[in-house]
């Protein structure tokens, strides 16, 4: 039994804790990003990231 409950309050609530942690930490980025899209001048690190993603894009629709 006390087994168990280690294991449990060892990797349940670790494991628990961790992917929170990395739910907030991507929801921040999330949030970063959008706001920076919806500013008036949008900053150069946000237009090298969009052409960037553009490229991609257009790479992948020219590969098929």
């Amino acid at each position: 039994m006390g087994l168990f409950f280690g294991i449990f309050v060892g990797f349940g609530i670790g494991v628990g804790s961790t992917l929170a942690l990395m739910y907030s930490i991507y929801m921040g980025g999330y949030r970063k990003a959008v706001l920076e899209s919806l500013a008036t001048p949008q900053p150069s690190r946000f237009l090298k990231a969009l052409e960037k993603a553009r490229g991609l894009l257009a790479s992948r629709s020219t590969a098929r």
